[in-house]
């Protein structure tokens, strides 16, 4: 009898080892935790603009990996409507399979008609109604639901910068503009994070230079290259006014280094 009590005293204690909690056994059940969507990709309005369905890519696989999903607003209705999307899913354990993604749909109820207030869907992912096709909201991007006009403006610049994927904390180091094409020189310091220090190691700094075509949807870049002058762009677009690229200085080769291919290794005697 002592030693069966024993025994059911011992599997009580669960995974509690000497005062501290264990891990997780490998061939234990698999925990069902708190999740948000990897992305929210469209969303659709419903009976006149009081209901938003909202289409988020959510785990996937054989057995079922999401339950309890839904889309709630997080703050009362201004000018933003904010809304956050959440579900249950045992996916952060591999063993669960859930190591797919499908898109699944989640509904929520405005006070208000959203009208041309913007939809906020997890803190970062915007729509509008402006400019779209509705009943579908349009997806916004990386500017905003209203990007800057491509014109000689900083704003402008910052989205040519966005556009060739420049590397964070990027300066601008010279812009040649007339509206039509554009020029740039940016760089950024590489090497340890020095703060404000002036420290030789702090100065390193890589760069590029790009030039631009304007379009409708912004400033696209059309060539890349060290070199001064034309030739680099107008090889590629003869059209590239010259007043804007003949007197490029070539870029310094510790701004923008070249790396020659490794010379053939000398053959055995």
């Amino acid at each position: 009898m002592i030693c069966a009590v024993a025994v059911l005293f011992l599997s009580a204690c669960g995974t509690e080892v000497a005062g501290r909690q264990a891990s997780a056994s490998p061939t234990g059940p698999i925990p069902w935790t708190i999740a948000e969507p990897s992305a929210v990709t469209g969303a659709l309005l419903a009976d006149g603009g009081r209901t938003v369905l909202l289409e988020a890519q959510v785990p996937s696989g054989e057995r079922p990996c999401v339950r309890d999903l839904k889309a709630v607003l997080t703050d009362p209705v201004q000018d933003l409507v904010r809304v956050q999307i959440t579900f249950y899913s045992p996916s952060g354990d591999r063993r669960s399979g859930c190591t797919k993604e499908k898109v699944a749909t989640a509904r929520v109820r405005l006070p208000v008609p959203l009208g041309s207030r913007e939809l906020v869907v997890d803190h970062d992912t915007l729509f509008t109604a402006d400019g779209a096709k509705l009943p579908a909201l349009r997806l916004c991007g990386e500017l905003g639901c209203t990007p800057p006009a491509t014109g000689c403006t900083t704003a402008s610049y910052e989205q040519a910068l966005i556009a060739v994927d420049a590397p964070a904390h990027t300066y601008r180091d010279s812009e040649k503009c007339d509206g039509k094409w554009l020029v740039m020189d940016f760089s950024w310091r590489t090497g340890p994070a020095c703060g404000d220090s002036s420290g030789t190691g702090c100065s390193s700094r890589l760069g590029d230079r790009w030039f631009f075509r304007a379009e409708k949807k912004g400033w696209v870049p059309i060539a890349e290259g060290a070199a001064g002058g034309c030739r680099d762009v107008q090889r590629r677009e003869p059209e590239f006014p010259a007043s804007l690229c003949e007197s490029l200085a070539p870029l310094s080769p510790s701004l923008h280094p070249s790396y020659p291919p490794a010379s053939a290794s000398p053959s055995p005697s």
